[in-house]
């Protein structure tokens, strides 16, 4: 497990959000883990996955890449970002207003779970 501080907090959320508003698929799933499962009220909304959780990198993958859909410029402000046990939160604004979204890392330092939630 990596040494969860507000110095590592930092390190990966701003490289995180830089890729995602660059849309750069390979660098946002660079951090998970191959059975990495992510869950987002917004899966359910959407009709893309009724449990909300999509599971392995693969499903997430293909969500990410089709997720700017009706917003093609879509892109994250970074707020702040938080440490937690075993977890770092990242609190941004996009087109939906504020959202938080946990990151839970495994022993080897991998994202394993992601959880997203909207204010």
């Amino acid at each position: 497990m990596p040494t969860l501080n507000r110095e590592f907090a930092e390190r990966f959320a701003k490289p995180w959000i830089a890729a995602f508003n660059a849309h750069e698929l390979e660098a946002i799933l660079s951090h998970d883990s191959d059975d990495f499962k992510m869950s987002s009220p917004v899966l359910a909304e959407t009709g893309i996955e009724a449990s909300g959780t999509l599971i392995a990198k693969a499903a997430v993958g293909a969500y990410w890449q089709r997720a700017p859909g009706p917003h093609p410029d879509l892109k994250f402000g970074l707020q702040r970002a938080a440490v937690g046990v075993g977890s770092v939160a990242i609190i941004d604004q996009g087109v939906r207003g504020f959202s938080c979204e946990a990151f839970f890392f495994a022993d080897d330092a991998r994202v394993s779970h992601a959880l997203a939630h909207y204010a």
